[in-house]
């Protein structure tokens, strides 16, 4: 089986972080979103990852790289992006008739994978949703099995939403369906979607089952990063590295505190993951992510999230500041 990671976004509602970073790469509970998902995958024995890559995919293809110098990897760019169905059959000559589990690269879930590969159907990751209508939504009959999927319904007759998770086993059926689609020119919202795509595996005898998730972080808003970072902070219980080194401070777990940390005469904490290199001082930081490389000097930050190589001077109280920048509240 192969992995598909739709990394292609720009991450317009996390900007101005995603000016300078991709989504899949910021921070989180001392990972990144990326390598939650990819650790998830390995540790069920999947060895050969396929990467949809667009905007900045030369930071994600680096860090992968790096990272994961074992994998087998492939990197895929999607000049123009048209939809999920168009990302990830951009993958097809690479993928063959293999079976796929793709993963969208901007969610984090926290489900069996060993009961989800170890069944015999293709399966569909799902949640129920309070409002439906913004994510894909399936309809199950009452033996279990999937009879319907359609993308954003305007009057959903379910509220079983797709988290994201799809394990594929009759793959060269789906790319026959996402050829359907571009032939028929078979959009919603503007766009050649999987979910489209899926019901027409389902139109085509496919048998679909279904598999919820315990828990479903959707990390495309500053709002849902902070909550998932505090989420899997406590869950992991975090890590600081050296923290009797930090002089004068207060370390207030769980919070995931990198390489190379100078932290002086502050209280760090709860729920702050902080990355390598990041020089605070005099300062009181809570419930935020913070990156590498970035200074903070008498400030009071609570609910924010702070990019890579930014420096900040005074007194704040929320903050969404991204890469490369300097402010000065003296």
């Amino acid at each position: 089986m192969k992995a598909i990671i739709p990394v292609a976004g720009a991450g317009a509602k996390l900007r101005p972080h995603t000016y300078t970073q991709p989504k899949a790469l910021i921070p989180m509970a001392g990972k990144t979103i990326l390598s939650f998902i990819v650790d998830q995958l390995r540790e069920v024995g999947i060895t050969e990852f396929i990467f949809i890559v667009g905007y900045l995919g030369d930071k994600i293809q680096d860090y992968v790289q790096a990272a994961y110098p074992n994998l087998t990897t492939h990197f895929v760019y999607q000049t123009e992006r048209n939809g999920t169905a168009h990302a990830i059959e951009l993958a097809r000559n690479i993928v063959g008739d293999d079976e796929v589990f793709i993963a969208l690269g901007d969610t984090i879930c926290e489900f069996d994978i060993k009961e989800v590969m170890e069944s015999p159907f293709s399966m569909l990751g799902i949640k129920k949703v309070d409002d439906p209508r913004q994510f894909g939504v399936v309809e199950i009959n009452e033996e279990g099995a999937i009879e319907h999927a359609v993308e954003k319904p305007s009057i959903p007759k379910s509220n079983n939403a797709l988290v994201g998770l799809y394990k594929i086993k009759e793959s060269k059926i789906l790319f026959e369906c996402f050829q359907q689609l571009f032939t028929e020119d078979i959009k919603s919202n503007g766009e050649y979607n999987l979910t489209d795509a899926l019901d027409c595996m389902i139109k085509k005898g496919v048998a679909f089952k279904s598999f919820k998730v315990k828990h479903w972080y959707d990390c495309g808003k500053k709002e849902n990063l902070l909550e998932a970072n505090a989420v899997l902070l406590k869950k992991t219980g975090g890590l600081a590295v050296m923290p009797e080194t930090y002089p004068n401070s207060i370390i207030i777990a769980p919070v995931s505190i990198a390489e190379g940390c100078v932290i002086e005469n502050s209280i760090i904490g709860p729920h702050v993951t902080i990355g390598n290199n990041t020089t605070i001082k005099s300062s009181v930081v809570k419930e935020s992510i913070i990156g590498s490389y970035t200074t903070l000097d008498e400030v009071v930050l609570d609910n924010s999230l702070i990019g890579s190589d930014a420096a900040v001077k005074g007194l704040s109280r929320t903050l969404n500041i991204g890469d490369n920048t300097e402010i000065d509240f003296g």
